[in-house]
C-alpha cells in the first residue's frame, strides 16, 4: 500500500519510504546495475513515477503501471532507479482521487491508451524523500 504524496512541486515530493528495502546486498556505490522487476522497491519506485505522470498529465483519468520492463538501480546519496514502465489508463478518473491499487485498466477499446514511460527515481530513506527527476511517457 502507499502513503499519499505530498507535492511541492511537480518534481519534489514527500512520501513516507521508510520500507523500501534495500535492492541488492551485492550493489556497489556508483555504479547501475539490473535489478528484479518485481521487486517491492522497484515496483514502488514505478509507482511514484506513475504519480508523477499523473500528476502532469491533462488526462481525465489516471494512468497505472501496467508491467516494468527493466530496472535498474544506483546507490547515489540513496536508491536511484531507472526504470522503463508501460502504463495504461484505468477507469479512475483523477478528480475521484482513487487510490490506484483499486483502480482498473479500461476495458472500452475505444478508451484504453498505453504509454512507455522512462522514469528516473531517487529515494532517500532516511530522509523520506522521493525526487522524480525524469519522467518521459509516449
Amino acid at each position: 500500500s502507499f502513503r499519499p504524496l505530498m507535492c511541492f512541486t511537480l518534481m519534489f515530493c514527500v512520501v513516507s519510504v521508510t520500507n523500501v528495502p534495500p535492492p541488492h546486498p551485492a550493489i556497489r556505490p556508483g555504479f547501475p546495475v539490473p535489478v528484479n522487476t518485481n521487486s517491492s522497491g522497484v515496483r514502488k519506485a514505478a509507482r511514484f513515477g506513475v504519480y508523477r505522470y499523473n500528476n502532469s498529465s491533462n488526462d481525465l483519468f489516471l494512468f497505472k503501471e501496467s508491467q516494468i520492463t527493466k530496472a535498474m538501480v544506483q546507490i547515489v546519496r540513496g536508491l536511484k532507479y531507472i526504470l522503463h514502465v508501460e502504463i495504461k489508463r484505468t477507469v479512475c478518473e483523477k478528480r475521484d482521487h482513487s487510490s490506484l491499487d483499486s483502480c482498473h485498466f479500461q476495458r472500452k477499446k475505444n478508451l484504453q491508451r498505453m504509454l512507455r514511460c522512462y522514469f528516473e527515481v531517487w529515494i532517500t530513506p532516511w530522509t523520506h524523500k522521493v525526487h522524480i527527476p525524469v519522467a518521459h511517457c509516449h
